[in-house]
């Protein structure tokens, strides 16, 4: 896959398309963070009161607008996970890397659908992922080694759990915005190896299987292209 050039490698633009390029980014930005990646060019032009024209023309695909939108939110990821893998104690690395990410996505609808449920569909989703499953996968490893996590948990078993746990912030974040740090608690207590000697029905999902789950975790966005 072609490296993918910054948002700040794109040619320069008059001053008017510049100002008017920047207004829809960040009234792009404002609407997908409260309602998700389904938010329709219409109403990103409303907001920026600019023509619904002027935001086809600076952003002719969905995909050109994401790229913009989520470039440095996916380095934020990447760099929450080299954070935790700098921990020394390996458990607490893992549930400091889950806490940080779910803080980073919580105040960020548009962000969790891209990053949980949209990775196949870009190629900048696809960068992200292949940034951020080796280093969930490091994490995942060391605490299984250091005997903290239990050795039947994998790293695609992480990446359900963010998607329930984003699930949920989704139905609570207008009544306890704060309630998912509840239930990733019980989630860690539940993982973490200890005294019971019960076991967790099935497996990890496979790569391909969890494609196809995290694909349909979240509603299709509309007016894809």
């Amino acid at each position: 896959m072609s490296e993918i050039p910054p948002p700040c490698d794109r040619p320069l633009l008059r001053r008017d398309a510049e100002r008017n390029r920047r207004r829809i980014l960040t009234a792009a930005r404002k609407l997908i963070a409260e309602r998700g990646l389904g938010v329709g060019y219409e109403e990103i032009a409303h907001e920026a009161d600019v023509g619904v024209g002027t935001v086809y023309r600076r952003f002719p695909t969905r995909d050109g607008l994401f790229h913009e939108l989520f470039y440095d939110r996916v380095d934020a990821v990447v760099g929450i996970a080299e954070e935790a893998l700098a921990v020394e104690d390996p458990w607490l690395a893992l549930c400091q890397f889950m806490q940080r990410d779910f803080e980073l996505q919580s105040s960020d609808r548009g962000l969790r659908e891209f990053m949980l449920g949209r990775a196949d569909s870009t190629e900048l989703g696809q960068r992200a992922r292949e940034r951020i499953e080796p280093l969930v996968t490091e994490l995942v490893e060391r605490a299984q080694a250091a005997g903290r996590l239990r050795a039947d948990v994998g790293q695609s078993d992480i990446a359900i759990i963010l998607a329930m746990l984003g699930g949920l912030i989704d139905a609570s974040i207008h009544v306890e915005p704060d309630l998912w740090r509840r239930y990733l608690a019980m989630v860690l207590n539940g993982i973490q190896r200890g005294g019971r000697h019960d076991e967790i029905p099935g497996k990890p999902p496979d790569q391909p299987q969890l494609d196809q789950i995290l694909a349909g975790w979240v509603p299709p966005r509309r007016g894809q292209s």
